[in-house]
């Protein structure tokens, strides 16, 4: 395969190719590729009871947990000697959501093939999350101290005193978002471009374009890329209760999650975590490695809620980002791609969303459109992550996975809906968005 210059939208440039050469996932339908490929082809639903998180005081007791990771080294995949110490050591200062982070970008990592003779300076990370929320358990011995030195009250002025020195003097360390890409970094000794991006569901593609562009312009070779998150937490999970659209509680949870379906009644909460690996393509080449995919476009939009009716901005947003998208893949894109939608399975978004997908695909024909938050719900920036690598898992298998409970769809809906076993194209197109109007879209064209 030709490794010269790109033609995009038939104009020659002397941008770099990037490929995609290593995937790992940490995901509520399975933490390996395998057993998430099984699941989303079988259409088996990663939504079940809570187990990890008390729910007598919320509104629903179900959600999308990864009940196999448990944050001991043997989550993390294959590593030497040296690496499982590192990680073990600092376990200490790891949230769960940066332990999914980390375990995923070490099995992409693995899975690429990359061994240790490499040049650091050129090899980056850029990782995206949500912004993390502490533990109140952190603070339990603090409280306790400053109630039982005023008499079993709580006085906020008592806290500097006897409060803050009973708390642990890491523990803003477990919690910063900038620590997944650290803690990456730093295993792997990569000392070339990093950066960390707390952009909601939007940031695994915001991240992905920006280490596209680095690659891009000749200032790395390789970027481990990921997003984790979660909406699986005592406080984050109380404060999406009272901000946010909640799927109400099911018989049967598995149907919880109705992306674009007409009784679609709020997102279900969920966590998880993926990464991949970004080369050159002369690199990847070079070293023989497995090309899964090829970005061949990006593109991104912020369109603000400045008036009535508030939806506008989400499809404003949303069609921006894929038109984007769609211009920078010019000729490039596949003529037989599928559409990866955000699918947030709460009405006011869906119907938005809906309608700017239709908008931007009507030129385009009957372009199949899937949606993995049906199988997992809301993983956070984890979302984006693993809806990538499923879109890219359906390419490699060459079969769509379709969207779960879509019974009886809404009537903004004038698009094509994946069927099962129906052919993934040559390419695709993922979108995310976030409530607060930031949408970004990435193209991929199969190896």
């Amino acid at each position: 395969m030709s490794t010269g210059p790109v033609t995009s939208g038939n104009t020659a440039t002397s941008r770099k190719r990037v490929a995609i050469t290593g995937l790992g996932i940490v995901s509520p339908l399975g933490s390996n590729l395998d057993e998430l490929w099984g699941n989303l082809n079988a259409g088996k639903s990663g939504i079940a009871p809570l187990q990890n998180i008390p729910t007598s005081a919320l509104p629903f007791h179900s959600g999308a947990e990864v009940k196999d990771f448990t944050g001991k080294i043997e989550d993390y995949g294959p590593l030497d000697k040296p690496l499982q110490r590192a990680i073990k050591k600092n376990g200490k200062v790891m949230c769960r959501e940066i332990e999914m982070g980390v375990a995923a970008a070490q099995k992409a990592i693995t899975h690429s093939g990359l061994g240790p003779d490499r040049d650091p300076d050129r090899f980056g990370c850029l990782f995206g999350c949500d912004y993390i929320l502490t533990l109140p358990e952190e603070f339990a011995d603090g409280i306790r101290n400053c109630r039982e030195n005023a008499g079993g009250v709580f006085r906020t002025d008592d806290w500097p005193t006897y409060g803050l020195p009973k708390v642990g003097p890491l523990w803003l360390l477990k919690y910063l978002p900038n620590m997944p890409n650290s803690h990456i970094s730093i295993y792997n000794d990569f000392r070339g471009p990093n950066n960390s991006l707390t952009v909601r569901e939007a940031s695994m593609n915001l991240s992905i374009a920006e280490a596209t562009s680095i690659i891009q312009r000749g200032a790395a070779e390789a970027i481990v890329v990921g997003a984790t998150g979660t909406r699986l937490h005592p406080l984050r999970t109380t404060h999406i209760t009272l901000a946010e659209k909640l799927a109400s509680e099911q018989e049967d949870p598995t149907r919880m999650s109705r992306p674009f379906d007409a009784t679609c009644d709020g997102m279900v909460a969920g966590e998880g975590a993926g990464a991949v690996l970004l080369e050159s393509w002369e690199h990847a080449e070079a070293r023989g490695a497995k090309i899964w995919g090829e970005i061949i476009g990006q593109g991104a939009s912020m369109v603000g809620p400045s008036r009535p009716p508030a939806r506008d901005f989400y499809r404003l947003a949303v069609a921006a980002s894929l038109r984007a998208a769609l211009r920078s893949a010019g000729d490039r894109l596949p003529q037989h791609w599928h559409l990866h939608a955000h699918g947030l399975s709460s009405p006011e978004q869906d119907q938005s969303e809906s309608l700017a997908i239709g908008e931007v695909l009507k030129p385009h024909g009957a372009i199949p459109v899937t949606a993995a938050k049906s199988y997992f719900g809301n993983l956070g920036a984890g979302s984006g992550a693993v809806e990538f690598i499923s879109s890219l898992l359906a390419l490699e298998h060459g079969t769509l996975f379709p969207i779960r409970n879509l019974n009886t769809r809404l009537p903004q809906l004038d698009w094509t809906p994946a069927e099962l076993g129906q052919d993934a194209g040559q390419g695709f197109i993922h979108s995310s968005f976030t409530l607060q109007g930031q949408a970004a879209s990435i193209a991929v064209r199969a190896a």
